[in-house]
């Protein structure tokens, strides 16, 4: 975080609702229900997003018997910058659902670099081979290392490399 800037509020909870509302419809939309379809959140800051944009869904597509499956994935030990950085596993990940033949919605709350991403990627393949891989964030805000490209967006954010942008159900501000 930059010392020199006050954190600024870009959203607030009303508009973090919203953003999660209508990627909720455009998930449905996009893959014309939710047959097949579950939702993987990225440890740590995409869980909550997953589970969000899961109930939302659950409220959307109320008619719908089974919930979507809402699931989370720790790919910290995937990244390409062990022994650059400390790395340590934040969390376990919790894919109780067969991903096989799926449509997955991979959820993180902020697309920076995409490394993260493409590590998530690489973990999902330890547990089977689904049919698509579909990106959700609630922040995009550029600077793209990788050819990665998310399907849903909350809030297109350009910020500059010495910013930060934290995420919650809260808001989102850029320090």
């Amino acid at each position: 975080m930059s010392q020199d800037r006050a954190p600024k509020a870009v959203l607030g909870p009303e508009d973090v609702r919203r953003a999660t509302t209508r990627m909720a419809h455009e998930i449905i939309e996009r893959n014309q229900g939710l047959d097949g379809v579950v939702l993987v959140g990225i440890q740590t800051g995409g869980v909550w997003l997953a589970e969000a944009l899961g109930a939302e869904i659950n409220r959307i597509d109320a008619d719908v018997v089974d919930d979507i499956p809402v699931g989370s994935i720790d790919a910290s030990l995937y990244r390409d910058d062990i022994g650059l950085r400390p790395v340590s596993p934040g969390s376990v990940s919790n894919v109780t659902f067969e991903i096989d033949d799926a449509v997955i919605v991979l959820v993180d709350d902020v697309l920076y670099t995409g490394r993260t991403v493409r590590a998530a990627l690489d973990a999902l393949g330890d547990y089977g081979r689904p049919r698509a891989v579909q990106l959700a964030v609630l922040v995009d805000r550029g600077h793209r290392e990788l050819p990665i490209r998310p399907d849903y967006v909350g809030k297109n954010l350009p910020t500059s490399t010495d910013e930060s942008v934290s995420v919650t159900v809260d808001g989102v501000v850029i320090a």
